[in-house]
């Protein structure tokens, strides 16, 4: 475990204080299903999210909320953090136990969770300025690239429920209408917790789109 934390804190850059965390961070519940790195990662992805839309909101002063919310969305996803965590060389040291992975491409996924944990242990070992520097020091390419590639609606939803229920949502087909130049589909999509919510467009995927911003809207108000 030595030899593990010490390559860890050369990755880092830093002097670690509570190992514990750090082994949790990097251990998937496949291996041990109580440390490991579940609730670490719920907490990293809370204060990379602050820590981020704080970033953002010193540096677009003038910008409206709804771009704001869009950069956030694009900065603080899944993709971004297996980018990071690939930098920081996570899916070389990952922990997994018996899974149907081959070791050398560990699944995006776990990559991704593990560097949000990593995020949580930092903050709970050297507090809320350290994981700011932290994050600000790997995000800071992300957040002055002016190619920033807004996420759409139906990836978001598909993110937060797969962070939340850990499973897709649900898409249904109700209605193709109106004449051939002009069509009308309309489509309806749920989560595990909410009712099916309906919209309308001039292709499926521009129906599965709008249903998906509806819903997107709706789970903002209940939050």
């Amino acid at each position: 475990m030595k030899k593990l934390i010490n390559k860890l804190e050369i990755i880092l850059g830093f002097k670690i204080n509570n190992t514990d965390l750090y082994l949790k961070a990097i251990t998937h519940k496949s291996l041990d299903k109580i440390n490991n790195y579940e609730k670490l990662e719920f907490l990293g992805d809370r204060v990379l999210g602050l820590c981020i839309s704080k970033k953002l909101f010193e540096i677009f002063p003038n910008e409206k909320e709804g771009i704001l919310d869009k950069k956030l969305a694009s900065l603080v996803n899944k993709n971004k953090c297996y980018e990071v965590g690939r930098y920081l060389k996570l899916d070389k040291i990952v922990k997994i136990g018996n899974l149907r992975l081959n070791r050398l491409v560990i699944e995006k996924k776990i990559v991704s969770d593990s560097c949000e944990a990593l995020i949580g242990a930092i903050y709970l070992d050297k507090g809320f300025d350290y994981v700011e520097k932290f994050i600000l020091k790997n995000w800071n390419k992300h957040i002055n690239d002016k190619n920033i590639i807004i996420i759409d609606a139906k990836t978001k939803l598909q993110e937060y429920s797969l962070k939340k229920f850990k499973i897709l949502p649900i898409y249904k087909f109700i209605s193709d209408t109106g004449p051939k130049h002009k069509p009308n589909f309309k489509v309806a999509v749920k989560l595990k917790d909410t009712e099916f919510v309906e919209a309308e467009g001039l292709s499926k995927k521009l129906a599965q789109q709008a249903a998906a911003t509806q819903l997107l809207k709706i789970i903002d108000k209940l939050k």
